[in-house]
This record gives C-alpha cells, sequence and structure tokens, in this order.
C-alpha cells in the first residue's frame, strides 16, 4: 500500500530548543562542524488505494489543519513513497 510522507518543521524565525539541545550534544561528543540542528515531525500515512493529486492534496489540507500547529510550524513536504518500502525505520 502506498504511504505519504508528511515533514513538519518549527518556524524559521523560532527558537528550537530541541535543535539547541542536540547541537549542543554534538559540540560535546566533539563534533564541531555542525553549526546548527533543527527537529522537526514525520508522519506517514499509509494510503488504501492509489495516490494522485487529489490524494495529495487533501493530505496537505490534512497536515495544515491537524498535523502541523501553523502557528509555531511549516508543512515543508507531503509526498508519496512510490516503490519504496520502510522497516523498523529503514528504508529500503
Amino acid at each position: 500500500m502506498p504511504i505519504i510522507v508528511v515533514e513538519v518543521m518549527p518556524k524559521a524565525e523560532l527558537l528550537d530548543p530541541q535543535g539547541k539541545a542536540v547541537a549542543g550534544a554534538l559540540a560535546r561528543l566533539g563534533k564541531s562542524q555542525y553549526s546548527g540542528v533543527r527537529v522537526g515531525k514525520r508522519f506517514e500515512l499509509t494510503v488504501d488505494g492509489p495516490v494522485d493529486e487529489t490524494v495529495l492534496a487533501e493530505v496537505r489540507g490534512i497536515a495544515e489543519d491537524l498535523l502541523a500547529n501553523t502557528v509555531i510550524e511549516d508543512v515543508v513536504s507531503v509526498h508519496a513513497l512510490e516503490t519504496e518500502t520502510v522497516v523498523a525505520g529503514e528504508t529500503h
């Protein structure tokens, strides 16, 4: 079955405390080449049936209305995983 992936990130102009914490941890581990980290959310919606532009448009609406807090977050991506399968957090 097709999967639609929705990615949500904090608005660029807002402080990202989780990202700041991860960036600090990287620096403590000696990984100083990473100057910034932003932490977002990923949603995977399994679709019964084919994914067309109508379905993607509906999911964009769902993302704006339900999945993202649009006061502090932006929906940055809505796309279908066509031939890939997701197994325990890994894409194959």
